[in-house]
């Protein structure tokens, strides 16, 4: 068995995780931190031996991968999202890598997928997520969304092309989902109040940069509600932010 934790936040995500589970069969210890699934999440992660369900309140995602780290037994983690696969040659290499260093923190490519199709436009390629480190090196930050791994002045941060399936969204609805949730984590979390011409102006910018710089105009329809996602979310995240700011004044 690979000495190392995995952690994964769920919450009714039964949708993918028979198949996010399926390859981690080899770890020796997978923890489930479940944030109130009522669908059959708990369920299929019961059928996996290597499974350990906890139960949690959502507390920002930082906050609560933090907290999932003293659950681990093991000092190296590696954290996967629900809607993630390893996939078979990210497994032979987290097996082939040397692990006597406390201050390697590795980071694995991820391939984003719109329902059936990789998308490499908008931001979603070239995308490496740092994943695996130990947990007596570093941790996450306190950020409720858009948290991310301490990285110090002699970490070593090694990038691996072998890495994850990630099933981004699968429909229109989703991307809209997520947007609001993540606008109303950033207003929550933050206390400035956001020019109008910031408000205005950010989303607009967001829209150009993801739609034609970053070619999200070559995948068609599903490259324009990409973009127009992104660039809503900085809309709404900042009108959120001056809502919330301007009612406490």
């Amino acid at each position: 068995m690979i000495k190392i934790s995995v952690i994964i936040l769920t919450k009714n995500s039964e949708k993918y995780l028979k198949e996010v589970l399926t390859p981690l069969k080899e770890f020796e210890e997978v923890l489930i931190i479940d944030n109130g699934s009522t669908d059959n999440t708990l369920n299929i992660a019961q059928e996996f031996n290597n499974c350990k369900i906890y139960k949690e309140k959502f507390i920002g995602f930082g906050p609560l991968k933090n907290k999932a780290l003293k659950y681990a037994k093991n000092d190296w983690v590696l954290f996967i999202d629900s809607d993630e696969v390893a996939k078979k040659e990210m497994i032979e290499k987290i097996k082939s890598l040397d692990l006597s260093r406390n201050n390697l923190v590795y980071a694995f490519l991820r391939d984003n997928y719109y329902k059936k199709e990789l998308i490499k436009c908008c931001g979603w390629e070239n995308d490496y997520v740092i994943r695996l480190f130990n947990k007596k090196y570093t941790q996450f930050n306190n950020n409720l969304v858009h948290e991310s791994v301490i990285l110090k002045n002699d970490t070593k941060l090694i990038k691996l092309e072998e890495g994850l399936k990630h099933y981004s969204f699968s429909s229109i609805e989703e991307l809209i989902t997520k947007m609001q949730y993540y606008s109303t984590l950033f207003a929550k979390e933050n206390n400035f109040k956001p020019s109008l011409h910031k408000i205005v102006l950010s989303p607009i910018f967001k829209f150009i940069k993801n739609y034609f710089f970053q070619k999200g105009i070559f995948y068609g329809y599903k490259g324009f509600a990409i973009s127009i996602s992104n660039a809503n979310g900085v809309l709404y995240k900042y009108l959120k932010l001056y809502e919330k700011v301007k009612s406490e004044n």
